[in-house]
């Protein structure tokens, strides 16, 4: 029976040089790009990676690149060319997503305070707001399952329960 399992193993098994062929990028793959970060938790996922490169010692243009925050390649490009900060980071100023983080950027640069700092302050903010909103968004959704539930039930239970006790006292009451 082992040598059963070996010999089908060895069948199905790629050779190593059809391993290491699925591993190489395809001449009609297209290259990869800086995905768009969609959620808050992947934006501040990112925020932290970019304060970690920060911290490293990296430069802020590798930092951002590292990052992987789409929105910003045009600013890590603008300051890899040696671009003012305030004209690198006025784009991202624009864009509601990364507004907070181009103002703590230039901010830090006229300042000279710590850059990785302010992103991971945004980061947690980040977070705690999509915490909140996620908690009020269940809050609604309560609500939301028992107003149906009190259209339905309340009706029956005062024709069920109510009107019969109401209707038995009047019936005492009047004779």
């Amino acid at each position: 029976m082992t040598l059963l399992l070996i010999a089908l193993a060895l069948l199905v098994a790629p050779t190593p040089r059809r391993a290491i062929d699925r591993l190489r990028p395809k001449a009609h793959d297209p290259p990869p790009t800086n995905q768009k970060t969609e959620g808050p938790f992947e934006r501040a996922a990112a925020l932290d990676l970019m304060a970690a490169c920060l911290k490293a010692g990296l430069p802020v243009p590798t930092a951002i690149k590292a990052s992987g925050i789409g929105e910003l390649s045009r600013v890590a490009e603008l300051l890899a060319l040696g671009a003012d900060p305030n004209t690198a980071w006025a784009e991202a100023l624009n864009n509601p997503t990364t507004a907070a983080l181009a103002r703590a950027a230039r901010r830090t640069a006229r300042s000279g305070a710590a850059f990785a700092g302010q992103a991971l302050e945004l980061a947690e903010r980040t977070r705690a707001e999509a915490k909140d909103e996620a908690e009020a968004k269940a809050q609604r959704a309560g609500v939301a399952v028992a107003a149906p539930l009190a259209l339905c039930f309340l009706p029956a239970f005062l024709c069920l329960g109510v009107v019969p006790v109401v209707l038995g006292l009047a019936d005492q009451f009047l004779n």
